[in-house]
């Protein structure tokens, strides 16, 4: 039988491979598609903080056992908040942008830094807290970026790579977690 805690990282484990691939392929759409600044690029831009709200919200279910859904729920609300701020800002073109996604990273990677701490006992936390606290940094740098001339959305995409990464460490720490608990509980 398996423990709550071990149920929680098989559903974390998959979720952080599916955000994983998710956050690679977004970024390469951005890179080919970031030049023109058309649409398609609009709609890449506003639909990652949508896949952001889509995964928090598999995270909130499967998470409720562990008391930290509430973060989840704020980084939802936030993570809304910058869809529609992204799509307003794209009018006033790549610094707007930038100024908007900035803000976002910084708010939902404090948000991320408290889930992580909050879900250390599950294990594989340590990369969602080092994601968060660089996300902050990642958001500030967003923003400076906007002011200056020759603004562009490649960092952007970097971001995304390197945060999909920092799942993608945190899916395979959960998978070691999660058979150290089903072993600890008698299960195979």
């Amino acid at each position: 039988m398996s423990t709550p805690e071990s149920a929680v990282a098989a559903s974390l484990r998959r979720l952080y491979f599916v955000r994983f691939a998710f956050a690679v392929v977004w970024a390469a759409l951005v890179v080919a598609t970031a030049s023109s600044f058309g649409p398609l690029t609009v709609a890449l831009l506003v639909l990652y903080p949508l896949f952001d709200v889509a995964a928090a919200i598999v995270d909130a279910r499967s998470s409720k056992a562990t008391g930290s859904a509430l973060g989840l729920y704020v980084n939802i609300g936030v993570s809304l908040l910058a869809a529609v701020g992204i799509g307003i800002a794209a009018s006033a073109g790549i610094p707007g942008v930038l100024r908007v996604w900035g803000l976002w990273a910084i708010v939902s990677g404090v948000v991320q830094l408290v889930v992580g701490v909050s879900r250390r006992k599950l294990g594989g936390q340590w990369a969602m807290i080092l994601s968060g606290g660089i996300s902050t940094l990642a958001g500030t740098s967003f923003i400076l970026q906007a002011g200056q001339p020759g603004a562009s959305l490649t960092n952007v995409a970097g971001y995304a790579v390197l945060g999909g990464i920092f799942f993608l460490v945190s899916a395979l720490r959960l998978g070691r977690t999660a058979k150290v608990a089903n072993v600890s509980a008698g299960t195979f």
